[in-house]
Protein backbone atom coordinates (compact mmCIF):
# COMPACT_ATOMS: atom_id res chain seq x y z
CA UNK A 1 0.00 0.00 0.00
CA UNK A 2 2.97 2.63 0.89
CA UNK A 3 4.65 1.43 -1.99
CA UNK A 4 1.90 2.17 -4.26
CA UNK A 5 1.08 5.78 -2.57
CA UNK A 6 4.54 6.73 -2.38
CA UNK A 7 7.61 5.21 -4.60
CA UNK A 8 4.94 3.54 -7.31
CA UNK A 9 4.58 6.44 -9.13
CA UNK A 10 8.40 7.48 -9.49
CA UNK A 11 9.83 4.08 -10.09
CA UNK A 12 7.10 3.20 -12.98
CA UNK A 13 6.68 6.60 -14.47
CA UNK A 14 9.65 8.37 -15.92
CA UNK A 15 7.96 11.70 -16.38
CA UNK A 16 7.49 11.57 -12.94
CA UNK A 17 10.97 10.99 -12.08
CA UNK A 18 12.06 14.03 -14.23
CA UNK A 19 9.69 16.09 -12.59
CA UNK A 20 11.29 15.13 -9.41
CA UNK A 21 14.17 15.90 -10.59
CA UNK A 22 13.40 19.20 -11.43
CA UNK A 23 11.72 19.93 -8.66
CA UNK A 24 14.93 19.15 -6.71
CA UNK A 25 16.84 21.27 -8.69
CA UNK A 26 14.41 24.32 -8.39
CA UNK A 27 14.22 23.76 -4.57
CA UNK A 28 17.97 23.39 -3.99
CA UNK A 29 18.09 27.32 -5.51
CA UNK A 30 14.93 29.42 -5.74
CA UNK A 31 13.67 29.39 -2.26
CA UNK A 32 17.19 30.67 -1.28
CA UNK A 33 16.17 33.83 -3.59
CA UNK A 34 13.01 34.21 -2.26
CA UNK A 35 14.90 34.39 1.89
CA UNK A 36 16.20 37.21 0.52
CA UNK A 37 13.64 39.00 -1.17
CA UNK A 38 11.53 38.69 1.93
CA UNK A 39 14.16 39.83 3.96
CA UNK A 40 14.95 42.73 1.79
CA UNK A 41 11.12 43.63 1.49
CA UNK A 42 10.73 43.04 -2.18
CA UNK A 43 8.69 39.65 -2.19
CA UNK A 44 6.20 41.72 -4.45
CA UNK A 45 9.44 42.49 -6.53
CA UNK A 46 9.74 38.24 -7.27
CA UNK A 47 6.02 38.46 -8.32
CA UNK A 48 6.32 41.33 -10.49
CA UNK A 49 9.61 39.80 -12.21
CA UNK A 50 8.08 36.68 -12.75
CA UNK A 51 5.31 38.39 -15.13
CA UNK A 52 8.27 40.22 -16.79
CA UNK A 53 9.75 37.49 -18.58
CA UNK A 54 6.57 36.27 -20.60
CA UNK A 55 6.86 38.41 -23.30
CA UNK A 56 10.06 37.08 -23.68
CA UNK A 57 9.20 33.66 -23.45
CA UNK A 58 6.52 34.32 -25.39
CA UNK A 59 8.78 35.51 -28.41
CA UNK A 60 10.87 32.68 -27.82
CA UNK A 61 7.65 29.68 -28.34
CA UNK A 62 6.92 31.83 -31.95
CA UNK A 63 9.93 31.54 -32.96
CA UNK A 64 10.94 28.41 -32.07
CA UNK A 65 7.77 26.79 -30.56
CA UNK A 66 8.24 24.89 -27.52
CA UNK A 67 12.14 25.30 -27.68
CA UNK A 68 13.42 25.37 -23.76
CA UNK A 69 16.62 27.65 -25.29
CA UNK A 70 14.69 29.93 -27.28
CA UNK A 71 12.19 30.52 -24.26
CA UNK A 72 14.97 30.86 -22.08
CA UNK A 73 17.01 33.46 -23.89
CA UNK A 74 13.65 34.99 -24.72
CA UNK A 75 12.89 35.29 -20.69
CA UNK A 76 16.01 36.13 -19.58
CA UNK A 77 16.49 38.89 -22.10
CA UNK A 78 13.07 40.44 -20.97
CA UNK A 79 13.73 39.67 -17.45
CA UNK A 80 16.70 41.50 -17.37
CA UNK A 81 15.50 44.47 -19.64
CA UNK A 82 12.72 44.78 -16.92
CA UNK A 83 15.02 44.61 -14.26
CA UNK A 84 17.53 47.87 -16.05
CA UNK A 85 14.74 50.04 -16.91
CA UNK A 86 13.05 50.06 -13.38
CA UNK A 87 15.98 50.42 -12.12
CA UNK A 88 16.84 53.46 -14.40
CA UNK A 89 13.76 54.97 -14.20
CA UNK A 90 13.15 54.96 -10.31
CA UNK A 91 17.03 56.70 -10.14
CA UNK A 92 16.27 59.08 -12.63
CA UNK A 93 12.89 59.79 -11.81
CA UNK A 94 10.85 60.61 -8.48
CA UNK A 95 8.54 57.25 -8.86
CA UNK A 96 9.85 54.46 -6.72
CA UNK A 97 11.47 51.28 -7.76
CA UNK A 98 8.37 49.67 -6.78
CA UNK A 99 6.46 51.49 -9.07
CA UNK A 100 8.14 51.51 -11.56
CA UNK A 101 8.71 47.76 -11.61
CA UNK A 102 4.67 47.34 -11.80
CA UNK A 103 4.14 49.26 -14.51
CA UNK A 104 6.99 47.43 -16.08
CA UNK A 105 5.02 44.21 -15.25
CA UNK A 106 1.56 45.23 -16.34
CA UNK A 107 2.82 45.65 -19.68
CA UNK A 108 5.26 42.91 -19.73
CA UNK A 109 2.34 40.50 -18.54
CA UNK A 110 -0.26 42.25 -21.53
CA UNK A 111 2.58 42.03 -24.47
CA UNK A 112 3.04 38.26 -23.00
CA UNK A 113 -0.33 37.18 -23.48
CA UNK A 114 -1.20 39.13 -26.38
CA UNK A 115 1.68 37.61 -28.34
CA UNK A 116 0.54 33.78 -27.46
CA UNK A 117 -3.33 34.70 -27.99
CA UNK A 118 -2.48 36.16 -31.68
CA UNK A 119 -0.43 32.83 -32.98
CA UNK A 120 -1.37 29.93 -30.66
CA UNK A 121 -4.18 28.45 -29.13
CA UNK A 122 -5.15 28.48 -25.29
CA UNK A 123 -3.84 25.52 -24.57
CA UNK A 124 -0.39 27.14 -25.63
CA UNK A 125 -1.12 29.89 -23.66
CA UNK A 126 -2.22 27.41 -20.05
CA UNK A 127 1.69 25.90 -20.72
CA UNK A 128 2.95 29.33 -20.42
CA UNK A 129 1.30 30.63 -17.59
CA UNK A 130 0.69 27.61 -15.95
CA UNK A 131 4.03 25.38 -16.57
CA UNK A 132 3.88 21.54 -16.74
CA UNK A 133 6.30 20.32 -14.56
CA UNK A 134 5.61 16.43 -16.05
CA UNK A 135 6.88 17.24 -19.37
CA UNK A 136 10.10 18.40 -18.34
CA UNK A 137 12.66 16.84 -20.93
CA UNK A 138 16.89 16.34 -20.56
CA UNK A 139 17.40 20.23 -21.87
CA UNK A 140 14.65 21.65 -19.16
CA UNK A 141 16.70 19.47 -16.75
CA UNK A 142 20.11 20.69 -17.89
CA UNK A 143 18.51 23.99 -17.37
CA UNK A 144 17.10 23.89 -14.33
CA UNK A 145 20.08 21.83 -12.91
CA UNK A 146 22.68 24.97 -14.30
CA UNK A 147 20.99 27.69 -12.99
CA UNK A 148 20.66 25.99 -9.73
CA UNK A 149 24.43 25.65 -9.67
CA UNK A 150 25.00 29.20 -11.09
CA UNK A 151 23.11 30.59 -8.15
CA UNK A 152 24.23 28.53 -5.43
CA UNK A 153 27.93 29.66 -6.22
CA UNK A 154 26.67 33.10 -6.99
CA UNK A 155 25.04 33.35 -3.51
CA UNK A 156 28.01 31.77 -1.89
CA UNK A 157 30.11 34.85 -3.45
CA UNK A 158 27.73 37.52 -2.62
CA UNK A 159 26.53 36.02 0.61
CA UNK A 160 28.22 38.96 3.01
CA UNK A 161 26.95 42.40 1.01
CA UNK A 162 23.59 40.15 0.71
CA UNK A 163 23.63 40.02 3.98
CA UNK A 164 24.87 43.38 4.96
CA UNK A 165 22.01 44.88 2.30
CA UNK A 166 19.68 43.29 3.90
CA UNK A 167 20.58 44.96 7.28
CA UNK A 168 21.76 47.93 6.29
CA UNK A 169 22.15 49.39 2.90
CA UNK A 170 22.64 52.74 3.31
CA UNK A 171 26.33 51.50 5.80
CA UNK A 172 26.78 49.13 2.80
CA UNK A 173 27.09 52.11 0.65
CA UNK A 174 29.64 53.92 2.96
CA UNK A 175 31.83 51.11 3.40
CA UNK A 176 31.85 49.35 -0.48
CA UNK A 177 30.98 51.15 -3.77
CA UNK A 178 29.64 46.96 -4.30
CA UNK A 179 26.49 47.51 -3.51
CA UNK A 180 25.39 48.73 -6.41
CA UNK A 181 25.92 45.96 -8.38
CA UNK A 182 25.65 43.28 -5.98
CA UNK A 183 21.78 44.42 -5.76
CA UNK A 184 21.17 44.48 -9.65
CA UNK A 185 23.11 40.66 -9.42
CA UNK A 186 21.10 39.20 -7.16
CA UNK A 187 18.32 40.77 -9.12
CA UNK A 188 19.36 38.49 -12.36
CA UNK A 189 19.75 36.11 -10.32
CA UNK A 190 15.86 36.07 -9.03
CA UNK A 191 14.98 36.31 -13.20
CA UNK A 192 17.35 33.91 -13.62
CA UNK A 193 15.90 31.27 -10.96
CA UNK A 194 12.00 32.41 -12.52
CA UNK A 195 12.67 31.11 -15.66
CA UNK A 196 13.75 27.96 -14.09
CA UNK A 197 10.54 27.97 -12.25
CA UNK A 198 8.38 29.24 -15.92
CA UNK A 199 10.12 25.79 -17.32
CA UNK A 200 8.59 23.41 -14.73
CA UNK A 201 5.24 25.82 -12.91
CA UNK A 202 4.85 28.38 -15.24
CA UNK A 203 5.08 32.33 -15.03
CA UNK A 204 1.82 32.76 -12.51
CA UNK A 205 2.87 29.61 -10.07
CA UNK A 206 6.64 29.76 -10.29
CA UNK A 207 7.19 33.01 -7.80
CA UNK A 208 4.92 30.76 -5.08
CA UNK A 209 8.08 28.14 -5.48
CA UNK A 210 10.58 31.41 -4.16
CA UNK A 211 8.14 32.84 -1.81
CA UNK A 212 6.57 30.48 0.19
CA UNK A 213 9.01 28.85 1.68
CA UNK A 214 10.87 31.36 3.33
CA UNK A 215 7.75 33.32 4.99
CA UNK A 216 7.11 30.05 6.46
CA UNK A 217 10.60 29.28 7.77
CA UNK A 218 10.12 33.10 9.45
CA UNK A 219 7.38 31.77 11.80
CA UNK A 220 10.05 29.26 13.19
CA UNK A 221 13.40 30.85 12.83
CA UNK A 222 15.29 34.31 12.83
CA UNK A 223 18.49 32.84 11.45
CA UNK A 224 19.39 32.66 8.20
CA UNK A 225 21.23 29.55 7.87
CA UNK A 226 18.30 27.58 9.25
CA UNK A 227 16.41 29.99 7.45
CA UNK A 228 18.10 29.05 3.91
CA UNK A 229 18.14 25.03 4.38
CA UNK A 230 14.89 25.02 5.39
CA UNK A 231 13.22 26.61 3.15
CA UNK A 232 14.97 24.62 0.41
CA UNK A 233 13.61 21.10 2.44
CA UNK A 234 9.72 22.90 2.41
CA UNK A 235 9.90 23.84 -0.92
CA UNK A 236 11.09 19.90 -1.92
CA UNK A 237 8.67 18.40 0.36
CA UNK A 238 6.05 20.42 -0.91
CA UNK A 239 7.26 19.40 -4.64
CA UNK A 240 7.34 16.02 -4.05
CA UNK A 241 3.63 15.71 -2.39
CA UNK A 242 2.34 17.78 -5.30
CA UNK A 243 3.44 15.85 -7.18
CA UNK A 244 1.92 12.48 -5.70
CA UNK A 245 -1.23 14.98 -4.97
CA UNK A 246 -1.73 15.41 -8.65
CA UNK A 247 -1.18 11.96 -9.62
CA UNK A 248 -3.27 10.32 -7.86
CA UNK A 249 -5.66 12.79 -7.39
CA UNK A 250 -5.45 14.17 -11.16
CA UNK A 251 -5.38 17.23 -10.36
CA UNK A 252 -2.93 19.98 -11.77
CA UNK A 253 0.37 20.01 -11.00
CA UNK A 254 1.72 23.36 -10.66
CA UNK A 255 -1.54 24.70 -8.42
CA UNK A 256 -0.99 21.53 -6.35
CA UNK A 257 2.29 22.03 -5.73
CA UNK A 258 1.93 25.71 -4.88
CA UNK A 259 -0.85 24.75 -2.62
CA UNK A 260 1.11 22.11 -0.57
CA UNK A 261 3.52 25.21 -0.02
CA UNK A 262 0.61 27.13 1.26
CA UNK A 263 -0.63 24.76 3.53
CA UNK A 264 2.90 24.91 5.26
CA UNK A 265 2.76 28.38 5.37
CA UNK A 266 -0.70 28.36 6.96
CA UNK A 267 0.08 26.11 9.58
CA UNK A 268 3.51 27.68 10.49
CA UNK A 269 1.89 31.04 10.46
CA UNK A 270 -0.84 29.11 13.17
CA UNK A 271 1.94 26.98 14.95
CA UNK A 272 5.30 28.66 14.32
CA UNK A 273 7.17 29.78 17.53
CA UNK A 274 8.80 32.91 16.01
CA UNK A 275 5.76 34.75 15.94
CA UNK A 276 2.82 32.55 15.43
CA UNK A 277 -0.91 33.51 15.95
CA UNK A 278 -1.23 30.56 18.54
CA UNK A 279 2.00 31.26 20.54
CA UNK A 280 0.72 35.08 20.67
CA UNK A 281 -2.34 33.71 22.21
CA UNK A 282 -0.66 31.79 25.03
CA UNK A 283 1.89 34.60 25.55
CA UNK A 284 -1.31 36.80 26.26
CA UNK A 285 -3.29 34.09 28.27
CA UNK A 286 -0.11 34.06 30.72
CA UNK A 287 0.48 37.77 30.67
CA UNK A 288 -3.52 38.34 31.95
CA UNK A 289 -2.70 35.42 34.75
Amino acid sequence: MIYDLLLAPFSDFQFMQRALAGCLALSLSAPAIGVFLMLRRMSLTGDAMSHAILPGAAIGYLVAGLSVEAMTLGGLVAGGLVVLLSGAVARSTKSGEDSSLAAFYLISVALGVLLISLRGSSVDLLHVLFGSALALNDSALWLLGSISTVTLIALAILLRPLVLECLDPDYLATVSRAGSWVHMAFLLLAVLNLIAGFHALGTLMSVGIMILPGAALRYWTRRLGPMLLGSSLAAFVSALSGLLFSYHLGWPTSPTIILTLGVIYFLSLLAGPQGGLMWRYIRLRHLEA
